[in-house]
């Protein structure tokens, strides 16, 4: 190391007793930021006096939509209560049905296989891929069947994964790609925007988004006619409601109360104004942070191909046993010991998802609907088995996440301290090898499981049969 960054590395760890190569006053800025004008937005609402989307001659969700639209390169953007209500509505509008089979990835948010349930189709799981951490092409199609519909590809992260050949699989097999962009706001794949490439695609708006509301929202953005306006007929209850005149209250179909605030739209809408700066400035903060990680043999930072961009609503790091002289089978030990190295350094290292979606109870003990949907005639037996899943669990053990710090626009000297305390600890990895190397080591999976065990026997009392 050499210049400035020298004098900011101790030689003695925090963790051991040293200082902080983060400053305890050197805080993360709150995010979403509230301006003044978010606010003027705000009130703006409210002296309308109509606050939802039933509201006869209300603007601010019709314009959010409008501007989603336009941003995205869309003919349609849908409003609604949140980004798992997005998922649901998109896939209720594709016509699925009791059984159908949509393929997710086995590394994501859970909504993005609960939202299948609550359809009573039948959520499967592919793994993903080491280095993008989305879903190939190629395990999408091995995890095609007469019954598969629908295939929701998430851009983890803010990543776009690989849309053109899995469009292509799409096609050949005649199932509809919905697009999960809730972590990747303005990213663009080939030129093209996420959330523009898909049959039907969702976003949302929650307010650890880096295109947040003000609470909870989502999108639901198509090119086709037919498919908006059943979104917007399962958003509130079925109904088609005039843009003007009286409304029917006839339910044309099974829809939900998935109708967003006016509030809210006002606040996005105001966010969005701020967005293309502020994306441009986050990008030049994670970049810089993400270069000097790259002088770090021992940490694998998330990679970006030439022919996309990344929205960084999450950085990923992955530890390389082989590069801190341990052999591979220390990979967990060893990124619990960094974590935790890092975090007393300052730095907010924490995992992202603690075990693989098909491992979560609702799926592996099929805890839909009395067993439903997998209980219904035809559905295949499809055993859960960790053995289907060994890069989602590899990186659940060998990788931790930064989120939510490095979102405002102004972290850039926070995140420049967070490069000084991985360079601390690397250069000090010595003092960690030890501990990686002796101590117990209780993978992420087996701790939430322990975590589940604790909640549940909290809130409802041992389940039967459990020990």
């Amino acid at each position: 190391m050499t210049g400035p960054k020298q004098g900011r590395t101790a030689d003695k760890l925090a963790m051991l007793g040293g200082g902080r190569a983060v400053p305890k006053d050197l805080r993360i800025a709150a995010w979403p930021q509230v301006t003044d004008q978010d606010r003027a937005a705000v009130q703006r609402a409210l002296d309308s006096g109509r606050f939802t989307a039933a509201a006869a001659g209300e603007r601010e969700i019709p314009g959010l939509e409008e501007e989603w639209a336009r941003f995205t390169g869309t003919r349609h953007a849908v409003a609604v209560a949140n980004g798992t209500a997005a998922i649901s509505i998109a896939l209720g509008a594709l016509g699925l049905e009791p059984g159908d089979e949509v393929i997710v990835p086995a590394l994501s948010f859970i909504a993005t296989a609960a939202a299948p349930l609550h359809l009573l189709a039948v959520p499967v799981f592919v793994d993903v891929d080491p280095v993008t951490y989305n879903m190939s092409p190629a395990a999408i199609e091995a995890a095609v069947t007469e019954r598969t519909r629908a295939v929701v590809v998430v851009h983890l992260h803010g990543l776009p994964a690989e849309m053109d050949e899995i469009t292509a699989l799409a096609r050949r097999h005649g199932i509809a790609v919905v697009e999960d962009a809730a972590q990747a706001h303005g990213a663009e794949y080939r030129g093209r925007k996420v959330g523009s490439i898909g049959a039907i695609n969702t976003f949302s708006l929650n307010v650890s988004k880096n295109l947040a509301t003000c609470g909870e929202g989502g999108l639901v953005t198509t090119d086709d006619d037919g498919l908006a306006t059943r979104a917007v007929m399962l958003r509130q209850f079925g109904e088609l409601i005039p843009e003007r005149g009286e409304r029917s209250y006839v339910s044309h179909v099974l829809g939900w109360n998935n109708k967003p605030s006016a509030l809210q739209a006002a606040f996005t809408r105001n966010r969005l104004e701020c967005f293309p700066d502020e994306a441009k400035r986050r990008d030049e903060n994670v970049r810089r942070l993400l270069d000097r990680v790259a002088e770090l043999p021992g940490f694998l930072r998330p990679r970006v191909p030439a022919d996309r961009t990344h929205a960084w609503h999450i950085l990923r790091f992955r530890v390389d046993p082989a590069a801190f002289g341990l052999a591979d089978s220390y990979a967990g030990p060893l990124r619990a010991v960094v974590q935790r190295a890092l975090r007393a350094e300052g730095v907010p290292a924490a995992p992202y998802q603690l075990m693989p979606l098909p491992a979560q109870r609702i799926f592996r003990e099929r805890r839909g609907f009395g067993g439903l949907p997998w209980s219904l005639p035809g559905v295949p037996e499809r055993p859960f088995r960790e053995e289907d899943f060994p890069v989602a669990y590899r990186l659940i053990d060998d990788s931790f996440a930064l989120q939510k710090a490095h979102l405002h626009p102004d972290a850039g000297p926070l995140l420049d301290r967070y490069a000084d305390a991985f360079e601390k600890v690397w250069a000090l990895r010595e003092n960690l090898l030890g501990i990686a190397t002796s101590l117990p080591h209780t993978p992420p999976w087996e701790q939430a499981e322990k975590i589940a065990a604790s909640e549940w026997d909290g809130a409802f009392g041992p389940r039967e049969g459990a020990s």
